[in-house]
């Protein structure tokens, strides 16, 4: 049985996630409203160039718009490649360069569920304590921050630090309508935060140029981060388009500090 939804009506359903007219779309991809009108109620069968247009205009993720291309009758244009495979080992490459030089300041890479895809060496240290269910692949890196049992405990601000992430998670739902991450943010949004979550008071947080992480080490100081997030420019695979790369700078001279401590205990361990 073929449950496949007719093109029209996702495009019409992206249209609509993007809050444009018909007009308004049709404009943008200089094709007829009367045109857009008929595709979207199946009266016309789009052309392959047609889904293509209006899937860039809409900004519909590359997973979606092989969706859309099968909807309409045509083979998938974007191909999903695992990370190892040989097409990708130049970007591998550039993700492991762009990690390793971060250190000795945290960061990895995530997939689209925001699992855990690679790490440099300052990550590990980070996670430790949370518990073994929240570090056994695949670590999903919001869960394993705002689980009662992950790193939330630590997180002296966690209030604040929970609302951005939430907030930011509903932005990827809205864009995206993917059911797990739709399901993820439910899951997150049930945990119940504990403590008072008051925030520390900081240049960052006072000033509201940026959320910090404000993360308690053993010993009871205070690590302050705030983060930048990396993604490949103009990626024609899924895999790629997909994966992000969170890097975390020291947001005071205290955290630095710790942090090169930190990272020379690291590297004399590996040695």
């Amino acid at each position: 049985m073929n449950d496949q939804r007719p093109v029209g009506d996702l495009l019409r359903e992206w249209r609509q996630r993007r809050r444009l007219s018909q007009l308004g779309l049709a404009l943008d991809a200089e094709v007829s409203a009367k045109h857009l009108s008929f595709v979207e109620t199946g009266r016309a069968q789009p052309s392959r160039e047609m889904v293509l247009r209006l899937a860039e205009r809409l900004d519909v993720p590359l997973r979606e718009r092989n969706t859309l291309l099968l909807a309409a009758g045509y083979a998938p244009l974007y191909r999903e490649r695992p990370l190892v495979d040989k097409a990708l080992e130049g970007a591998r490459h550039a993700i492991d360069r762009l990690l390793a030089a971060h250190e000795p300041y945290p960061a990895l890479a995530v997939d689209r569920h925001w699992n855990l895809v690679m790490a440099n060496r300052l990550v590990a240290p980070l996670m430790a304590g949370a518990a073994a269910h929240l570090t056994t692949p695949p670590i999903n890196v919001l869960r394993l921050s705002l689980h009662p049992q992950g790193l939330a405990p630590r997180i002296v601000n966690r209030a604040q630090w929970r609302a951005h992430l939430l907030q930011r998670l509903q932005r990827q739902v809205d864009v995206s309508s993917d059911p797990e991450l739709a399901a993820l943010l439910d899951e997150l949004r049930g945990y119940q935060m504990g403590g008072s979550g008051a925030d520390v008071d900081d240049e960052f947080a006072v000033n509201g140029v940026v959320v910090p992480l404000q993360l308690t080490v053993e010993g009871g100081g205070v690590l302050s981060f705030f983060s930048t997030t990396t993604i490949f420019g103009s990626p024609v695979d899924v895999t790629l388009a997909e994966l992000a790369i969170e890097s975390f700078f020291p947001a005071d001279a205290a955290t630095t500090r710790a942090l090169e401590q930190l990272g020379a205990m690291v590297v004399r361990s590996a040695s």
